[in-house]
């Protein structure tokens, strides 16, 4: 068993000296009373706790809850800074799709305008070399046939040459002698006999 002395001051300035002996088998002092629970102490508890709860109020109103708000103030206007700067990135990047698709467009339809005038060029060019093949050979089939037709009448002039040669020739080897072509050719042909 243990022993202890409490000592405490009352009201009359006397000092009164109380032993108190521990019972190990209960776990309670005898005769003292904790100090918050006590009646008598009451009053300048709550003096205390009034000046320890100014002090307080007064310590976190004037600098801990001006940081704190000043903080959250920071971090509320980053944010709106962020969404204003997210905005303008989007106009800026609708603003440059929509650049990017009128150009695609017109790209688009500056090459179309372009194969259509290369196929125009090309298909008049084609035209142009097709009527000058034609006239070239349309200027050759003449030559050709101004040649064929003098070449024709060279030889209808020639085969009655030709023809009272050959009747010569056949005359002469059938009768073994030779007349003169002068003869054959005065000869009656079957055109005029009739």
């Amino acid at each position: 068993m243990a022993s202890s002395t409490t000592t405490y001051t009352t009201a009359g300035g006397h000092v009164p000296t109380a032993t108190s002996t521990a019972v190990a088998a209960d776990g309670h002092q005898g005769q003292t009373k904790f100090p918050p629970f006590d009646s008598s102490t009451f009053a300048p508890q709550l003096v205390w706790l009034a000046l320890t709860f100014g002090f307080l109020y007064i310590v976190m109103s004037r600098i801990a809850l001006p940081r704190v708000g000043s903080v959250l103030s920071e971090r509320r206007e980053r944010i709106q800074r962020d969404l204003v700067e997210a905005e303008r990135l989007k106009a800026e990047t609708d603003a440059a799709l929509k650049s990017y698709e009128k150009s695609l467009a017109d790209a688009r339809n500056k090459a179309q305008t372009m194969a259509k005038s290369m196929r125009d060029t090309a298909d008049a060019e084609l035209d142009r070399e097709k009527r000058r093949v034609d006239d070239a050979n349309a200027v050759k089939l003449a030559e050709t046939e101004a040649r064929i037709a003098a070449t024709k009448s060279q030889a209808m002039a020639s085969v009655d040459q030709i023809a009272s040669e050959t009747a010569a020739a056949i005359v002469e080897r059938l009768i073994g002698s030779s007349t003169g072509g002068a003869s054959v050719r005065s000869a009656p042909t079957s055109e005029n006999a009739i």
